[in-house]
C-alpha cells in the first residue's frame, strides 16, 4: 500500500465566473460560479490521486472563503493552514472560446485577502515539516511585491529543509501589470531555488533574456533547458507541454521533460471538442509530481502526466476529478465503449 505523501501548496485561492456554455460575458444573465487557482488545482489533483496536500492560502472570512475552502476539503485537500481574515476574495471571470472565437481571463483580484496578508502570517518552517515537495507558481510573483517575497521566502525554507521545490512559470502579462519589468529578475529569484520547473522555452527565454526562436522549432525546448541547466545549478527537471490549435475546440497536446542528461517526450494527442481547457497544465503538473512521488521513471511519469492534462480537457471546472486507473486507461488506449 502506498503511502500518502505530503505535499505543501502556496497560492491564491480564486473565484471562477463564467456565462453558460459557449456564451459571451453577460449575454444572458446568468453565471456560473466555480473555486479554483492554479496551486489548488494541483492539490486537489494530487489529493484525488491519493496524496496528503495541504494548501497555504488566506481566505476572506465569510461565506464565499468558507465555501472555497470547503470544495478543497470535499477533494480531499487539508486546508487547514489556510488562514482566514476581514477582505474580499479574488476572483476572475472566464467567457470560454469557440471556433475560432478564444476564451479570456479578466482579473478581478486587486487587494485581495490573499495579497494583503503578510509574510509574517506564514510559519514555513512548520508548515513544510514532513513534506517531501512545496508547489508554487509565478502567479504569486505577479500579484504583488508582498506575495512575490513570501513565495520566494517558502521556497528558500524548504531548500534550507530539504524539501524539494517544485515551480510552475504560469506568466500571466495581464497580471503583472506595470510591474512587467521586473518578471525576469523574480523568476530567475525563484528558480534558482527550484528542482523541477514546468516551462517552455518562451519561459525561459523571459527569465534569462535568451531568444530561442533562431533554433528549429524542434529543439527549442532541449536549447531552453540546456540554457537553464547552466543558470540554474540545482534545477534538476525542466517539463512543458506543446500545444497545436487547429481552432479552440480541436487541438493537438505533447510534452516534453529535460533532466541534465536526456530529454523525454512523449506523442501528440489530438484533443477534439474540448470541454474545457482551464487547469490543463495544472493537471499536468499533479500527473509529473504523481509519478515522481510513486517511483515512476521519467518516461512513465510524463506519459502520466500528459494523460492527466488531455482527460482534464473533458472535465468543466479548474480542476481535474479523473483518479489513476482513468489516466492508465487512456494510455492503454481502452476506446470509448461505455465501461459496464
Amino acid at each position: 500500500m502506498n503511502q500518502p505523501s505530503r505535499v505543501v501548496f502556496f497560492g491564491e485561492l480564486l473565484l471562477r465566473l463564467s456565462p453558460p456554455g459557449t456564451e459571451m460575458l453577460l449575454q444572458s444573465p446568468r453565471l456560473e460560479a466555480r473555486f479554483g487557482g492554479a496551486e489548488a488545482n494541483v492539490a486537489s489533483s494530487l489529493a484525488i490521486l491519493g496524496h496528503h496536500s495541504v494548501m497555504v492560502s488566506a481566505l476572506p472570512n465569510q461565506a464565499i472563503g468558507y465555501a472555497c475552502a470547503g470544495e478543497l476539503r470535499r477533494h480531499g485537500v487539508d486546508t487547514s493552514a489556510v488562514h482566514f481574515s476581514a477582505g474580499r476574495m479574488g476572483m476572475y471571470f472566464l467567457p470560454p472560446g469557440a471556433m475560432h472565437r478564444p476564451s479570456e481571463v479578466i482579473y478581478d483580484r486587486a487587494d485581495s485577502v490573499f495579497a494583503r496578508t503578510p509574510a509574517s502570517t506564514y510559519d514555513w518552517p512548520k508548515l513544510l515539516d514532513g513534506a517531501q515537495w512545496l508547489h508554487l507558481s509565478g502567479i504569486n510573483l505577479a500579484l504583488c511585491e508582498g506575495t512575490a517575497e513570501t513565495a520566494i521566502a517558502a521556497a528558500q525554507a524548504a531548500r534550507s529543509l530539504g524539501v524539494r521545490v517544485s515551480f510552475d512559470g504560469n506568466f500571466r502579462s495581464k497580471l503583472w501589470g506595470d510591474r512587467l519589468p521586473q518578471a525576469p529578475s523574480w523568476l530567475r529569484r525563484i528558480m534558482g531555488e527550484a528542482d523541477l520547473v514546468f516551462g517552455n522555452d518562451r519561459d525561459m527565454a523571459l527569465a534569462l533574456g535568451s531568444d530561442f526562436t533562431q533554433a528549429p522549432a524542434g529543439t527549442r525546448f532541449h536549447a531552453a533547458a540546456c540554457a537553464a541547466f547552466e543558470a540554474f545549478p540545482r534545477l534538476a527537471y525542466l517539463a512543458s507541454t506543446d500545444r497545436r490549435h487547429s481552432n479552440v475546440d480541436d487541438q493537438q497536446l505533447s510534452a516534453q521533460l529535460a533532466t541534465r542528461e536526456h530529454t523525454f517526450s512523449t506523442g501528440a494527442h489530438a484533443l477534439t471538442g474540448i470541454v474545457d481547457r482551464i487547469g490543463g497544465g495544472d493537471a499536468f503538473a499533479a500527473g509529473l509530481l504523481h509519478g515522481f512521488l510513486r517511483g515512476m521513471t521519467e518516461q512513465t511519469s510524463l506519459d502520466f502526466a500528459l494523460a492527466a492534462a488531455c482527460l482534464k480537457h473533458s472535465v468543466p471546472g479548474d480542476v481535474n476529478l479523473l483518479r489513476e486507473a482513468d489516466m492508465q486507461a487512456f494510455l492503454r488506449n481502452e476506446g470509448f465503449e461505455v465501461r459496464r
